[in-house]
Order: C-alpha cells, then structure tokens, then sequence
C-alpha cells in the first residue's frame, strides 16, 4: 500500500471529532409524551418508545438491543453502552463494523470526525481518511486496529471461538488495562456479563487481523484460531431458550435482525416447541419494502415465519441516529431499568 500524502490536508480534514450524545443529560420524557398526540413518524416514535418501556418493566421479559449501519460512529456508541451499562438490555447482536470498526477503535483512542463539507474522495483516499457518509476515519488507525486484532488473536488458544467468546477475550483485553478510552461498549458488556455476538464478523476490522493470523500460523505449521458461525446460532438460540419472553430493539436491518428472528425457529426445530416469539419487537430503519425486500422486512412479515408476535411491535422509518436518543433517554428517565434485574447471559459460557 503506497504511503499517504505528507501534508496539512489531512489534519485540516480530521479536526472535528464527533461527541457521543449523553442520554442521562436531558429528558426525553416530555419529547415523547408531546409525540404521543402528533402523526406520522412521531407517533411511531412514541409508541416504539412506549413498547420499549413495556419490555423493561416486564419482569418475565429480556430486551436485546440490534444493531446494524453507522450509527455507533456518527454519536450515539454512548446511547448503546448506557444502555448495557443500566440494565436496559441483555444482549447485542451486531454487525462487525459497530462492534470493532466503531466501538474497539474509539476504546484503542482514536477517534470519529465529522466532515467539514463535500471533498472529493479520491483526495480522502490520498490522505488514507475512510468515510462513513459524512463521518470520517483515519485508515491509519484502523490499520492500528487490525494490528490489535491479530494481538489479541494471538495470544488465544488455537481452536474454534463464537463471535461471543472472541469479542469476550477483546472485552477481556480492555478491562486488563490496555484501554485507551475506558467505558466502551465491549468493555462495559464484558463487565457486566452482556454477551455481543457478530454474525459476521470478518465483514469488518477484525476480519483483516484475523486473516494475517491465520496466514502467518499456516506458514509457520502451527495451529490457528477459527470462527465458528454454527456455535454463534447455537448460543444465541440458548440464550432464547432460557430467556423466555424477549424484546428486540433493532436499529437497522439485515443479517443481525434476521440472526436474532431465527433463534425462536432454531428453538422450535431443537424441540423446544413451548419458546414464544419474540413478544416486543421495535425496528429503526429507512429500508423500504419497495427495494425488493432488500434488509427492509416488516416486523409484521416476521410473524408468517413465526419469529415475532405482532401485539406489541412498531416500525419506525426514520434514520435512527435522530431516533434512539429520544427513546434510549425516555426509557433511562422513566427509570423501570432500576428495579429489573440483569440476566448476565455471558455467564452461561463460563
């Protein structure tokens, strides 16, 4: 890879970091109540919100939290590890990118950027600067991440690890002492026994470090690290299985959304005929059922495959970086997640 261009370019480019929204600073209580009694995607809002709330103050009820796309670098990672943090939700399930690309990055001290205007690309890639929309990052650092990755890959047992067990070990790694930024999500998650899994996490950051890994163990003739898809389905669904009632928060779509769905089929085929659907069921997203179904299936669709009860769910199309601070600060100002206790689900591998 040829060297970036040395000059005042990129530093003029990368000056504007991007700060993560705070939901416990303000109120989104009344925001809500307000949008309660509009139309429209407000409205949507709102009852997504009061859905939300339902789930947390069900004590039968175990909430996850979906994540895919961007939202982790354009400011709301706080959003999601607050919400792990207080008890919100149980278990992640992610897409590579806002786990390791986002999450691990800004732990490892670097940095997201917004972007000051339009620039050409072909100027950002001179510079080795990635953008996410108008969101940049330092593809320097990230090369720094992936070289964290292989660390951390080398320094385990060489076998075969769910997405969990090895976002665990990263977890693990923060906590010893190595984090530059303390109070990540993956840190937080590892600290309070909320497992993250990635369906497909070589679509990511972690898949390059991962790669150089296993080539320089197969050159030297030793043993490498594997990632096991199959173990990821088989503990996610027994999670599922022993959390009876679930509530999913889905901000996105895609292979995550559809991962999650599945456990309660997955349940069903293992024997377990009495696991209910998923009984709360909010979906964040700007997909539309006219793209051919592309990651844009209704919550309502889910429920001809058995996946979601259709009682309690509500789609929101809007873009969720607008969305979840409203709706992760109602439910910590509303306060249910005070008196629910934490499943610790991460334990259940120990």
């Amino acid at each position: 890879m040829n060297a970036p261009v040395q000059s005042n370019t990129k530093a003029q480019l990368l000056q504007n970091v991007v700060e993560h929204v705070d939901i416990t600073s303000f109120d989104a209580r009344p925001i809500i109540d307000s949008m309660r009694k509009m139309s429209f995607s407000s409205r949507d809002t709102a009852r997504a919100a009061d859905i939300f709330s339902m789930a947390i103050e069900d004590k039968d009820c175990s909430p996850w939290l979906i994540l895919a796309g961007s939202t982790s670098a354009g400011g709301c990672m706080h959003v999601y590890r607050d919400m792990v943090k207080f008890g919100m939700v149980d278990a992640v399930v992610a897409t590579g990118a806002s786990i390791v690309d986002m999450d691990f990055f800004e732990a490892l001290g670097f940095k997201h950027y917004q972007a000051a205007g339009e620039v050409d690309d072909n100027v950002l890639r001179d510079n080795y600067i990635d953008r996410i929309y108008d969101t940049y990052i330092d593809e320097e650092e990230l090369q720094a991440c992936d070289h964290t990755i292989l660390e951390i890959a080398n320094r385990l047992e060489p076998r075969g690890y769910s997405s969990r067990e090895f976002i665990w070990e990263m977890g693990k790694w923060l906590s010893e002492g190595n984090a530059k930024k303390p109070g990540s999500l993956i840190q937080t998650a590892y600290e309070e026994g909320v497992p993250i899994f990635c369906p497909a996490f070589v679509d990511s950051s972690a898949g390059f470090g991962l790669v150089k890994h296993q080539k320089e163990r197969a050159a030297a003739g030793q043993p490498y690290l594997m990632l096991d898809a199959i173990a990821d389905f088989r503990e996610l669904t027994d999670i599922k299985i022993k959390a009876g009632t679930t509530g999913l928060l889905m901000i996105g779509g895609g292979v995550p959304k559809n991962f999650i769905q599945d456990t309660v089929v997955c349940a069903e085929i293992l024997g377990h005929d009495d696991v209910e659907m998923h009984k709360y069921a909010v979906q964040i997203t700007v997909a539309d059922v006219r793209d051919g179904a592309c990651s844009s299936s209704t919550l309502k669709e889910a429920a001809s495959w058995g996946k979601v009860d259709t009682a309690l769910e509500q789609m929101v199309f809007a873009e969720a970086g607008s969305v979840m601070p409203l709706l992760a600060s109602d439910a910590y100002h509303r306060g249910a997640w005070k008196t629910r206790s934490k499943r610790a689900f991460g334990k259940m591998f120990d």
